[in-house]
């Protein structure tokens, strides 16, 4: 895989249980906000997206399902479809991979 190539979803994270049918962009905007959560050893974070918003939380344990395991984390959403609840975890693998990428420069911030 080269390093602009981002590896699918299922491979980053393995949910738990939600209340609402994920889109592949949905999972990527969570595990994206988890993903830095879990670097930064914060404990919550507002995602927000096109058609978005709400609040992950770093539940601050790893969880194992099987023969995957990871941090987990919950979220709050509100999408076009309504309210809903994610519980997910960052899979090993997934985790591996981001690291393994090079850092990306943050995205400048505009001011409306």
């Amino acid at each position: 895989m080269s390093s602009d190539e981002t590896p699918p979803y299922w491979l980053l994270i393995s949910v738990l249980f939600s209340s609402q049918p994920l889109t592949p962009s949905l999972a990527m905007t969570l595990h994206q906000t988890a993903y830095e959560l879990h670097e930064r050893g914060e404990g919550a974070r507002d995602v927000a997206g096109d058609m978005l918003s709400g609040k992950v939380r770093n539940l601050r344990k790893d969880v194992a399902l099987g023969g995957i395991a990871g941090p987990a984390f919950e979220a709050d959403i509100e999408t076009e479809r309504g309210s809903g609840v994610v519980r997910f975890i960052l899979t090993r693998q997934g985790l591996e991979m981001m690291r393994q990428q090079p850092a990306t420069p943050p995205r400048p911030k505009y001011l409306n």
